[in-house]
């Protein structure tokens, strides 16, 4: 191999989407992070930003313009802000959901959702947590993406509404394959969360899915939780769970109320991944009401981009990049602990720009 043949190799192509509301400022904090890893690592990051959301939609008439498939297909990795869908208009008039879109065409099936308790900040279960939940993210209820064609709600009369639930054995099988993937690196213990008690034959399906993937594990101790029981326990015993697989929905529910748990929102990573393809995106949603004032926490969205760099060093072996991830998680667990350097949201006194300043300023001590 010739040395401008490993130099190509090397390189790693990023796509910013911005997105609407706090995103841009967001994004800007975790670009100036990520920046930094970039120097001090020799990562050989590319990144390309990218319009989408409602300036996209002034600007080109559609909040996904044409162009964005293609570079995120052909890309590494994309960062993606949050996105402002419910303010958008109907499809027809340009209105498409950014994240939803993606996840359809790159078939992001998983989306990982960690959550955990930190030091110096507030945990509000009655134990730490420190687990993961593994949400299947193709089907399910969500109405925009359990279809080929049309909607997965309908109305056949103004005063009926209809919602049709889509759950497959592929898509359960992968989902649990995913979640025993995570645990065997973990605590190695998967919890399937479900409603078989009413949802009899859906859920079935779901369940027999993950436990021939269990049986496939024996190494990895497998149980099941009712999902209001599971709710609940979350909240008394967090301690005892390390990675949950559950559908679409109940993972959607679930991880914001562990992030909440865990101490805010404003901190819960996330990723959607495929085999292929790769995706940053904080949980929390576009916050227009602080946008443009600096007070937004970026610190979902920096975690989700280094959970991206793990992702990416995991799939194309590349330990540098799970290098720079490691570095990025310990800056901001040592910012996260003084409260001197926490935003307003976590009761410090940092704007968005400052937060990021002191993430910079955690990782060059750290590589002093």
């Amino acid at each position: 191999m010739t040395s401008s043949s490993s130099h190509r190799r090397s390189r790693t192509q990023l796509v910013v989407l911005p997105g609407d509301g706090i995103g841009p400022e967001i994004a800007a904090a975790t670009v100036q992070v990520l920046a930094l890893v970039d120097r001090e690592f020799s990562l050989g990051l590319e990144l390309e930003t990218r319009t989408v959301g409602l300036a996209a939609l002034a600007r080109e008439g559609t909040t996904f313009p044409p162009g964005i498939l293609e570079a995120c297909r052909a890309a590494d990795g994309v960062i993606l802000g949050p996105v402002s869908h419910l303010d958008y208009p109907p499809r027809a008039a340009g209105g498409i959901n950014v994240s939803a879109e993606l996840r359809i065409a790159l078939d992001l099936y998983a989306n990982v959702r960690p959550s955990r308790s930190r030091p110096g900040l507030p945990s509000y279960g009655r134990t730490p947590l420190d687990l993961v939940i593994v949400r299947e993210n193709t089907e399910g209820f969500y109405a925009d993406r359990n279809m080929h064609a049309g909607s997965g709600e309908f109305m056949p009369t103004p005063d009926l509404a209809l919602a049709v639930r889509k759950v497959s054995a592929q898509a359960s099988e992968r989902i649990a394959r995913a979640a025993f993937g995570l645990a065997a690196h973990r605590r190695k213990h998967v919890t399937a969360v479900h409603k078989v008690n009413v949802l009899t034959v859906s859920e079935a399906l779901f369940l027999r899915e993950v436990r021939a993937v269990a049986a496939d594990n024996p190494e990895i101790v497998y149980d099941e939780q009712l999902v209001d029981a599971m709710a609940a326990l979350l909240v008394r015993d967090a301690a005892r769970f390390d990675v949950l697989v559950t559908t679409n929905m109940f993972g959607d529910i679930l991880s914001d109320e562990a992030a909440e748990l865990a101490g805010s929102l404003g901190l819960a990573a996330a990723i959607n991944a495929g085999d292929t393809h790769g995706i940053a995106q904080a949980q929390h949603g576009s916050a227009p009401d602080i946008a443009g004032r600096d007070r937004a926490n970026p610190t979902a969205l920096i975690l989700s981009v280094a959970m991206l760099l793990q992702w990416i060093a995991r799939t194309g072996n590349r330990d540098e990049l799970a290098r720079g991830a490691a570095t990025i998680d310990a800056a901001i667990e040592s910012v996260l602990a003084d409260a001197a350097t926490r935003t307003a949201d976590l009761g410090g006194p940092l704007g968005t720009r400052a937060f990021a300043d002191a993430v910079c300023a955690a990782i060059a001590r750290q590589l002093a």
